[in-house]
């Protein structure tokens, strides 16, 4: 017994058992440093390069579409929600004053040509007069000087000898007034053809201009896009100038997306950026680029911009919109509508862009013109001139001015 006693005593003691509370919060910690440094990492090499937002939403041109001229609406052709393509008939107004107009100012046109003829005629007349008082003038010039040696030796009377010069005098005074006259008509017709007087130029203006009213009587559609905000009803007589619906053109929407002004230092055009519309949802993601910062914030622009200099002042964080080009393949798969909510995400690794836009659209905007109205118009002038100056060929034919 004594023996196991001593056994026992020289035996080493076993090791107390650990506590786990303390293995269990070292692991915990040891998580959360790793998650922390994982973070980190993922934040430095990563996110701290997007910035992101869902204040943003789509815009897009609202092209308001307005009468050139005064009528009474007599055909509507469409509807709010329509799609129009560029050129396609909107609405038509009655175009009977502008047609009767039209009449007058053609009838104008030919009095003026036949008057300008008429001045041309006139100015071949007064030559052909001044070369018939030059011809009597010399004869009676002729005679004078035959009397004056009659009268030398008695032969003439001093009585007709007078007559001979009254003669000489008063033609000589005809042929001053002749010349004087072809003068005066040779300064309205000088350098100028029928066709190109002033007059007649004039004329011709006056023409073109009401054409041009009696073109505007039917409205077309100057871009391609959605109806909306349609206000003009059939009959209503409308005034120049007066808003009757717009056009949207939804294949040219854009986003503004509304970053804070703490968001924007790295922020430069051209930028990608992701977006999503809370009309899709996460499955379709839109891939756009900047195209150009707002000159200032929201606030600064409002109808009653804050006064922050008056009253208490609580400072609030800024809001600058940037303007996001989208892609105009992904935006015909999926249309957009004005005013939808969207998500964007700004890749910021390429800081090599300008903080100023030099250009926003790819292209100039310009509204559908008809150059063959035009082309009709003219040819229809021309045939004014020619059926009126009386010449072969038409137009003025080699009618100039002396």
């Amino acid at each position: 017994m004594n023996q196991t006693s001593q056994t026992a005593a020289g035996a080493p003691a076993a090791p107390a058992p650990g506590n786990p509370r303390r293995g269990r919060l070292i692991g915990v910690a040891l998580i959360v440093i790793v998650a922390l440094a994982g973070y980190a990492a993922y934040w430095y090499l990563h996110a701290r390069f997007f910035e992101h937002t869902d204040d943003a939403y789509v815009s897009s041109d609202l092209v308001q579409i307005t009468s050139e001229v005064a009528g009474t609406v007599i055909a509507l052709h469409v509807d709010d929600t329509q799609h129009v393509e560029r050129g396609q008939p909107l609405l038509e107004l009655d175009p009977a004053d502008a047609e009767v107009a039209m009449a007058t100012a053609q009838a104008e046109l030919a009095r003026s040509v036949r008057q300008v003829r008429g001045v041309f005629s006139q100015a071949e007349g007064l030559k052909a007069q001044i070369r018939e008082r030059q011809v009597a003038l010399a004869a009676a010039q002729a005679d004078l000087r035959r009397r004056q040696i009659s009268a030398n030796d008695g032969s003439v009377s001093a009585e007709e000898l007078q007559h001979a010069k009254d003669q000489v005098a008063q033609l000589s005074a005809a042929l001053n007034v002749s010349n004087e006259s072809l003068t005066t008509t040779q300064a309205q017709i000088s350098g100028t053809q029928i066709e190109t007087n002033p007059q007649v130029l004039a004329a011709a203006s006056k023409v073109r201009e009401v054409a041009l009213a009696l073109k505007r009587t039917r409205i077309n559609a100057p871009v391609a896009g959605v109806v909306a905000r349609r206000g003009v009803q059939i009959g209503a007589r409308i005034a120049a100038g007066t808003p009757l619906l717009a056009v949207v053109p939804l294949d040219q929407a854009w986003v503004d997306a509304n970053f804070k002004e703490v968001q924007l230092p790295r922020m430069r055009i051209g930028q990608p950026v992701e977006l999503q519309a809370d009309l899709y949802g996460g499955d379709v993601v839109y891939h756009g680029k900047i195209a150009g910062l707002g000159a200032g914030s929201g606030s600064a622009f409002a109808l009653l911009p804050a006064q922050n200099a008056s009253g208490n002042w609580i400072k609030i964080v800024q809001r600058v919109p940037v303007r996001i080009a989208l892609d105009p393949n992904e935006l015909a798969q999926h249309p957009l509508r004005v005013g939808l909510s969207m998500k964007a995400e700004v890749d910021l690794h390429d800081t090599s862009g300008s903080l100023v836009a030099s250009q926003v659209r790819a292209q100039s905007q310009r509204t559908a013109i008809s150059e063959d109205h035009d082309n009709v118009i003219d040819a229809r002038i021309a045939q004014i001139i020619a059926d009126n100056a009386g010449l072969p060929g038409g137009a003025g034919g080699g009618h100039a001015a002396p």
